[in-house]
This record gives C-alpha cells, structure tokens and sequence, in this order.
C-alpha cells in the first residue's frame, strides 16, 4: 500500500468539477484508491463518496492506493490536486 497526506489549497476546494476529474483519474488505474479525511474512508473512485467527504480549502486528506499501479494513481492525484485543480 502506498499513501500520501495532502492539503487542499484552492480557494474552492474539492467541489463537483474536480471531485469528478479526481475519480476519473484514480478509474485510470487497477489500484484501489481510498480518501480518508477525519475518521471517514471513502472509495476514491466513487463521486458519491468523494462529494460525502465535503473537502474544503484548507481541509487535510490522506489518500491510498493498493495495487498494481499504486505508486502512479498516488503521483497522478497528487499533481491533480497541486497543479490543476483550480483549472
């Protein structure tokens, strides 16, 4: 298993637009992803879950994935979520 801790920097968090782009990007891949914020874990690859989690600007996930390709979902979300989340 391989897991990264990230902050959320933009102004408007993870709402609907970029939830969507996050589970399309962790659907790329045959890793099971998970979100975890606070006590919660969601399925990364769900929108539904994703929205659930209500991650705001400032808010702290972890995110984990385990599989084949583990290390590059992790490295794809994290650039996601560092560089092209407020596009």
């Amino acid at each position: 298993m391989n897991s990264v801790e990230i902050s959320i920097i933009n102004e408007t968090g993870l709402h609907a637009r970029p939830a969507t782009q996050f589970v399309k990007i962790s659907n790329n891949f045959q890793s099971e992803v998970s979100v975890i914020k606070g006590e919660r874990k969601i399925n990364g690859k769900s929108i539904m879950g994703l929205m659930s989690l209500a991650i705001s600007k400032g808010s702290t996930i972890r995110i984990e994935a385990e599989g084949p390709d583990e290390q590059q979902v992790i490295e794809s979300l994290v650039n996601f979520i560092e560089h092209k989340l407020d596009d």
